[in-house]
């Protein structure tokens, strides 16, 4: 794959290579994408779904990046 080099003005400096786009364009293969609820075979399934969203959205405790070791 070749990649494409841009030339942009930076500050303090005057011109410097910048790497452009690296994506390949194009549509994806499946029409299943994004479909979670065929996905999910019965309703204890989909309801624990749901669950851990909300949990994770709405939850007071953080999961993930967002939990920090003193509050704000």
């Amino acid at each position: 794959m070749e990649y494409k080099v841009v030339e942009r003005a930076a500050p303090g400096r005057e011109q410097v290579e910048v790497l452009g786009e690296t994506y390949e364009e194009g549509k994806p293969d499946s029409d299943d994408l994004g479909r979670w609820r065929q996905k999910l075979t019965g309703r204890k399934e989909r309801l624990k779904y749901l669950q851990t969203g909300e949990r994770y959205f709405y939850g007071k405790d953080w999961y993930g990046s967002e939990k920090r070791k003193r509050p704000a």
